[in-house]
């Protein structure tokens, strides 16, 4: 079966960019010009996803507004003249009845987000993307990983190599078989100490899982931080399905961090026709200037 429905989990709070989400969902932060969520939405879409369930909480109403029309200001816009700017005011339009809205009323962690989806998914395979992690390539990532899901089914989900002193961080795979970038996974762990992680392959936000994990996710046990973890569950039903990852070789910038953040904002008005120049010619001048000063 397909993969028609994906879940993003949009509820947390954002402390480490306060003051900024105070009163502004970290997820609408711009990157450029457009909002952290929407490159994970555009994503999906051209990776043929056809249904969206954002899972939210209490202050996070400007996500959906953002994915709603705006009749006042469409209307605004061709008044003025401006129909130039329409596309870009009528982003994430899909049909209705697409885009649903779930809470998640306790921050109990990422595994209990996707678990309060499940009324949602129809017992299919589902995607997950996790919009602090915004990933670039010549294709949509999570098509990579759709593509090896009609070829061998089960869970499938991106891994990058991470220094080992930073496996601490992440969910961490312990590789088998491995042909060129897809890896069958033998076993995942959360966070583990870097001394006894398995291998440096990081999990990073992009997961196909069958509607078996939401059982287990359903079962609420806790993990690292006290947390119902979602690479707990993924271990505990290696071994029921096939599991594999698939290496990411695009770039990748982890913008839950404020480095990372600043790194993809960069990066992508590089890439622009409209800003690139611009921006390296105002980095040339910038970074001599910080040089002297340091």
């Amino acid at each position: 079966m397909g993969v028609r429905t994906a879940i993003f989990p949009v509820g947390g709070l954002g402390t480490r960019f306060l003051p900024a989400t105070k009163a502004v969902p970290k997820e609408m932060l711009p990157v450029v010009d457009k909002p952290l969520i929407q490159y994970a939405v555009e994503e999906a879409i051209d990776a043929g996803i056809e249904n969206f369930v954002f899972v939210t909480a209490h202050g996070k109403e400007a996500v959906e507004n953002h994915f709603d029309r705006n009749a006042g200001l469409e209307r605004a816009l061709i008044e003025s003249g401006r129909t130039d700017l329409l596309a870009a005011a009528q982003v994430g339009n899909t049909t209705p009845g697409r885009i649903s809205y779930v809470r998640q009323m306790d921050a109990l962690g990422l595994g209990h987000a996707v678990w309060c989806a499940r009324n949602l998914i129809a017992d299919e395979p589902f995607a997950v993307l996790l919009a602090d992690e915004l990933l670039r390539g010549d294709r949509p990532p999570l098509a990579d990983l759709i593509d090896l899901h009609d070829r061998v089914g089960g869970n499938v989900i991106s891994v990058i190599e991470v220094p080992e002193e930073d496996t601490g961080s992440y969910g961490i795979v312990a590789p088998g078989a491995i042909d060129g970038r897809t890896i069958e996974v033998k076993g995942i762990v959360e966070k583990p100490d870097p001394a006894d992680a398995p291998s440096t392959y990081a999990a990073v936000g992009r997961y196909i899982l069958e509607p078996a994990v939401m059982d287990v996710l359903g079962e609420g046990r806790r993990g690292a931080g006290g947390e119902i973890q979602l690479t707990d569950a993924l271990a505990e039903v290696i071994g029921t399905a096939p599991f594999h990852a698939v290496v990411h070789d695009g770039p990748r910038y982890d913008c839950g961090t404020k480095i990372g953040f600043l790194e993809a904002t960069i990066a992508l008005a590089l890439e622009r026709d409209d800003l690139g120049p611009d921006i390296a010619a105002t980095l040339a001048r910038l970074l001599p200037q910080q040089t002297q000063g340091s």
